[in-house]
Formats: structure tokens, C-alpha cells, sequence
């Protein structure tokens, strides 16, 4: 478990922020019975995501209170920058250009020194007062971010090459290493399983890969209706398609053992950011 999350004091919050769903999780010592406290919050619709954020701090079960620093993972649109183009003053307009907005935004960066690679996203500045509000320490990163990392690890072992498609808040992220490197990212606003499928054998395709040799693996939010069928369907194309399973890839981890808690957060406190 990270070492950030079990600091002096009460340590870090970790607030996960979607435009459907939104969650705080605390981390006790080791020693407690109830290591980690999961809390999903049930957003009010009509109302904007930052509103949802300022009235779940007020009336959530946890004591954030005790709380001023916290982790917050937002799911926003990722752009991926080579480290070595990367212009802290170029990089709102690049954004901007990559992602147009219809509303007031703040532009984030995480440096991935182990991908090459800066991360660049934005957050809602309404959304960002809330949290400057009530946090006086916070550090913002996307929700792909601890996947990645754990996913790039992973990526070494075997000889053949791997493609991975994470499936999280309605949307589909498709990625693939190249060493130290991306060699494909791009995310997809999809639920149907046929059209998951159709996007994933699309990049199959632009990526040369060998059907019966590279591997496809499939990670996160997989609805029962969807996740045998998408693989069984996969399967008739290629021949190499796993399903990730959070307690065998992460050993049974008490994180693993949380009722609906998302892939990413497990990532993250399981293997730190």
C-alpha cells in the first residue's frame, strides 16, 4: 500500500470524481479491523457535478472534517504529450485545441517519467473551488493514471505484445506499450458491447497485431451481460483475450475485496500511484 496514504496524522482522503459517480475512501493503519473505508455517494441529477461534490462533503459518513489533504482522481479527457515537447505554457492551448470546452476549466499535468510521457487534463474550475475549499493540500490526477503504470509493469512479461482496454464510466480507454513508451492511447465514450468490440478490433487492426499470438486484455467495469459475451465474441477473432480479475492479478489484496470498487482505485491502493 502507498506510504502516502498512511501519513503522520490522518493522512489523505482520496475523492474519486466522475460525471455519474462519486466516492471518498479513507485508509487506516494496517493494524485496523476495517482497513479501508469506501464510501460511494449517490449523485443528485440536475444538478452540476461541483453542487453534487459540496453537499456529498457535507452530509458523507466519513469524517472529513479531520481531513486537509486529500488524492483526487477526476475522469476527464487525457492528452498524452511526449516528455520531450512537453511546454507548461503551451500546454492550455494544446488542450483547448485537443479538446474544446464549453466551460471554465483548469488545466492539470502529471509528469510519467517511467512512460516518456506528461498527462494533461482538465477539471471544472467550479469543481476545483469546491476542493480548494475544503482542502488546503491536494494533488489531482486522471483516473487512468494508476492503471497505466501498473499495466506498463505488466507489459514486459512474455514475448508478445500486449493491448489493453479499460472499461470505466461509460467509456472505453484502449491502450498499448511500446518499452518506455506509449504506442497507443485513445478513449471511446461507449457501453454497447458490440460497438466495445468494434473499437477494440479497430486498433487491433491499426496496430498490426497477430491474432494468434499478441494478447487483449480486458480490465474494469464489465456489466454480466457484457463480459462473457465480449470475450466469447472477441475470441472468435483472436485467439489470446483475457478478462483481468482484480483479486488474482493483486493477490487477494483487502482492496480487491470492496463491493464495486472501480479498477483504477483498487490500482491505486493496492500499487500506489
Amino acid at each position: 500500500m502507498s506510504n502516502e496514504l498512511n501519513q503522520q496524522g490522518r493522512g489523505r482522503i482520496i475523492i474519486r470524481i466522475g460525471q455519474h459517480h462519486l466516492s471518498f475512501t479513507s485508509v487506516e493503519t494496517a493494524q485496523a479491523d476495517t482497513p479501508i473505508n469506501y464510501e460511494p455517494y449517490v449523485m443528485k441529477s440536475g444538478i452540476s457535478v461541483a453542487a453534487n461534490l459540496r453537499e456529498a462533503l457535507k452530509g458523507a459518513a466519513l469524517d472529513k472534517m479531520g481531513y486537509f489533504k486529500a488524492l483526487v482522481l477526476v475522469d476527464a479527457p487525457v492528452l498524452l504529450i511526449p516528455v520531450e515537447i512537453f511546454e507548461e505554457p503551451t500546454m492550455e492551448a494544446m488542450y483547448s485545441h485537443s479538446f474544446p470546452r464549453k466551460e471554465p476549466t483548469h488545466v492539470f499535468y502529471n509528469v510519467l517519467p517511467d512512460l516518456n510521457a506528461v498527462a494533461v487534463f482538465g477539471v471544472n474550475k467550479d469543481l476545483k473551488t469546491v476542493l480548494d475549499d475544503h482542502f488546503s493540500d491536494m494533488k489531482v490526477i486522471p483516473v487512468q493514471l494508476p492503471v497505466w503504470r501498473h499495466l506498463h509493469k505488466r507489459s514486459f512479461t512474455g514475448a508478445h505484445s500486449k493491448l489493453y482496454s479499460y472499461l470505466h464510466d461509460k467509456k472505453l480507454d484502449i491502450f498499448a506499450f511500446q518499452k518506455n513508451r506509449f504506442k497507443f492511447y485513445n478513449q471511446f465514450e461507449t457501453r454497447r458491447p458490440g460497438d466495445v468490440a468494434y473499437f477494440q478490433l479497430y486498433v487491433w487492426k491499426q496496430l498490426q497485431l497477430d491474432a494468434d499470438h499478441d494478447e487483449l486484455h480486458l480490465i474494469g467495469e464489465q456489466p454480466g451481460d457484457m463480459q462473457d459475451g465480449l470475450a466469447d465474441n472477441l475470441r472468435r477473432f483472436l485467439k489470446k483475450v483475457y478478462v483481468v480479475n482484480p483479486q488474482a492479478d493483486f493477490n487477494r489484496a483487502p482492496a480487491t475485496k470492496v463491493k464495486d470498487m472501480p479498477f483504477d482505485l483498487v490500482t491505486l491502493l493496492t500499487k500506489g500511484r
